[in-house]
């Protein structure tokens, strides 16, 4: 067994015994919850852009990106767009890998692989900001509802032209509204690849600790990823992704796809 082959074994019992140990698990709840009061994850940014996300999963992101080397990334919700950038950041450094392996050179505004952004409501400082940043060749934006069936056709249409696709869904978080993206959207998830839906956390937390959103516990992310899966088996968890984190916005909600 070589020097890598070993370390991979090593780091996958150090996740298999995480998952094992309650008691960590219950303190990255706990942390979790208490964090969440003071809107920890509005904390950080990506090239300058607020993420809204906890670092923790930001790695993951960057981890599943690198894996997967997608040609397309669709995500719902755009927020201040660090995620967008996050996302076009990571295909960029796939371009500039592939160029040194072939010895070419690659024209960001001519790359192939693109970042699609949807959201409802768009907002003029944030769209400008996107705009006029240095990764914003790679950003395709669409504003309008995720699960309305003209901006659904829209992007099934975009998503024809690539072969390897992943997709974050992190916009409205109510239960009929996820499971209404994941009919939409997680078909476009290549072999292999993966449909992330953000903020299953939800239905660990206090339903008091939502007092003026439409979702909380038994209305949120989670229980629409639940049903999801009962007539998707092509869809699984990979527990594995939050065991290593611990402390996840998306806990049963990193779904790989095998066939």
């Amino acid at each position: 067994m070589s020097q890598t082959e070993s370390f991979k074994k090593e780091v996958s019992e150090n996740i298999r015994q995480l998952s094992d140990d309650r008691d960590v698990q219950a303190l990255s709840r706990i942390w979790s919850r208490e964090t969440n009061q003071h809107k920890y994850t509005y904390n950080f940014s990506w090239l300058g852009r607020p993420i809204i996300q906890y670092p923790q999963d930001t790695v993951a992101i960057q981890e599943l990106i690198w894996e997967i080397k997608p040609d397309l990334i669709i995500e719902t919700g755009i927020a201040h767009g660090g995620s967008l950038i996050l996302s076009a950041s990571m295909l960029a450094l796939l371009d500039m890998t592939d160029a040194i392996e072939s010895g070419t050179t690659i024209n960001p505004k001519e790359s192939s692989r693109k970042v699609l952004g949807i959201d409802i409501d768009i907002r003029a400082h944030n769209r400008s900001a996107i705009e006029a940043h240095p990764m914003a060749s790679r950003i395709q934006m669409i504003q309008g509802s995720s699960i309305a069936p003209e901006i659904i056709e829209q992007v099934h249409a975009i998503a024809a032209n690539y072969p390897r696709i992943l997709v974050f869904l992190d916009s409205n978080h109510t239960h009929d509204h996820v499971l209404a993206e994941l009919e939409a959207y997680a078909q476009l998830t290549t072999i292999g690849s993966y449909c992330v839906a953000f903020d299953t956390l939800i239905e660990d937390m206090p339903n008091e600790m939502f007092p003026d959103r439409p979702w909380g516990p038994g209305n949120n992310p989670k229980t629409a990823v639940w049903e999801y899966l009962k007539t998707h088996p092509e869809f699984e968890i990979d527990k594995s992704i939050q065991h290593k984190l611990l402390i996840t916005v998306a806990p049963d909600g990193y779904l790989k796809r095998s066939y």
